[in-house]
Order: C-alpha cells, then sequence, then structure tokens
C-alpha cells in the first residue's frame, strides 16, 4: 500500500513535535484465540506487574507525556485514560485484558508494555493518503462499540483518510476500519505526542509487529515514520526474512 500523511497548518503550528510510526504486516492468519497469544498474553502481563507500580504509575515519564498532550487537546486524562495507560491499568488492577482475536490481542500487549496508544487498522478498509487534523464542524465519527455515530467538537485532532475519520486521536478507532477475523493485510499506528521520541515509537511498532508475527504470522512489508517535517521508511534486518 502507498502510504502518506499529510498534516494540517494548524496541527503543525500547534504541534510541532508530533509524530506517528506506521508498520504494515500482509498475509495474516487472524483467529479468536491460540496458544501462542495465550503464552504471550500470561508472560508479558508478569512482566509489566512486576515493573509498574498502580500507585506510582501517574508518574511515570510516558504516562506523563500523554496525559499533558490530552488537557492541551481538551482531555481529561483522568476520565478517558490514553488506550496504553488504560490498558496497563487494567492488569494492574489484576483485570484480565479483552480478547478480540491473535490480532488486536498483541497489539494491545504491545500497547500496554510500551505505554504508546497503538491503532490496528484493516488495510482493504483504508482509503489512502491519510490526514492528521483537527475536527471540523460537520465531521462525525462511528467508534468501536458506538450505538451510533457521534459528532466531534471542533478542537478534536483525528487521523483520516480520504473518506472518513479512522481515530479520534490517539484513543478510539472507527469500527469501518477495525481488524476482524477476516482481515489479512493491516495497519498498524503508534501515535506520539510532545515529549515522545521517535525511537519510543519506532520500539513501540517494532514490538507490535513482532507479537503479530509470532501469533498470527504474517509477513512484514514496511516501517515508516511520519512527523510534521517530513517521512521517512525505516530498514531493520529484523524484519528482512
Amino acid at each position: 500500500m502507498q502510504i502518506n500523511v499529510h498534516w494540517s497548518p494548524e496541527v503543525a503550528r500547534e504541534f510541532s513535535e508530533l509524530q506517528i510510526c506506521i508498520g504494515e504486516i500482509d498475509n495474516l492468519k487472524n483467529e479468536k484465540a491460540n496458544e501462542r497469544i495465550q503464552r504471550l498474553s500470561s508472560t508479558v502481563c508478569k512482566e509489566v506487574r512486576a515493573k509498574y507500580d498502580i500507585e506510582t504509575l501517574k508518574d511515570d515519564t510516558t504516562v506523563r507525556a500523554y496525559r499533558d498532550f490530552y488537557w492541551k487537546l481538551g482531555v481529561d486524562p483522568t476520565k478517558t485514560r490514553p488506550s496504553g495507560e488504560a490498558l496497563l491499568r487494567r492488569v494492574l488492577h489484576g483485570d484480565e485484558l479483552p480478547r478480540i482475536s491473535t490480532v488486536v490481542d498483541a497489539y494491545n500487549l504491545a500497547s500496554m508494555k510500551t505505554i504508546i496508544p497503538i491503532s490496528g487498522f484493516a488495510a482493504d478498509r483504508l482509503d489512502p493518503p491519510f490526514h492528521i487534523r483537527f475536527a471540523g464542524a460537520e465531521d462525525v465519527f462511528a467508534g468501536i462499540g458506538m450505538i451510533k455515530p457521534m459528532r466531534l467538537k471542533d478542537n478534536t485532532l483525528v487521523l483520516a483518510d480520504a473518506k472518513r475519520i479512522l481515530c479520534v486521536y490517539p484513543y478510539r478507532d472507527s469500527d469501518h476500519s477495525k481488524i476482524t477475523l477476516e482481515t489479512g493485510n493491516a495497519l498498524l499506528i503508534a501515535y506520539g505526542s510532545p515529549g515522545i521520541t521517535e525511537n519510543q515509537l519506532t520500539k513501540a511498532v517494532e514490538m507490535t509487529l513482532s507479537y503479530v508475527r509470532q501469533t498470527s504470522r504474517g509477513e512484514i512489508k514496511m516501517i515508516k515514520m511520519f512527523s510534521t517535517t517530513g517521512a521517512r521508511v525505516l530498514e531493520d534486518s529484523t524484519f528482512s526474512s
């Protein structure tokens, strides 16, 4: 897939540090569940429970960066939490992660471990190029699990393609482009914020692709970084085979 991301001038002016990283993986075998995702989930949950404490999580630098970003977007992060933090808090409270499918569960594990918000999209449901912009007065959004579409506020930051909004940046994805058991090719997107480095986003996508390939096979095609100043493909021999 030919992938380009266009940043609106308003977003580029307000958030000059903003960047996202996109990974492309094809020929997936997405399943409801399998032993590989169960083992991976058990391992990753044990790792994060050993590393983080629920009482001090709010002081983590990554958590702090996204929370500060949310406040700038007019979103209360104590009520609508960044997705990576929300997943991590769930596990630290002793609860299980949602079980959706091997691909979705794999990228949720990577998001939880890195605390980086990550989306997964069915590639054949997308209409690039992509745009990162503020919502307009006529924009509506139908997110996963929503009973009906909602009209977005003007200051809402979104990721859109040529036809519709794909994500309320960076915490809720569109129902239209969600990954299902029929999805063969996917795009996985890690969303940055001011204070989050390119290396963090790259590592998050690399981990996501690795987890997805472990649990759902697939052929990794590309990792590409996009910022308000340009784009570049990231080369990594780890994914050449």
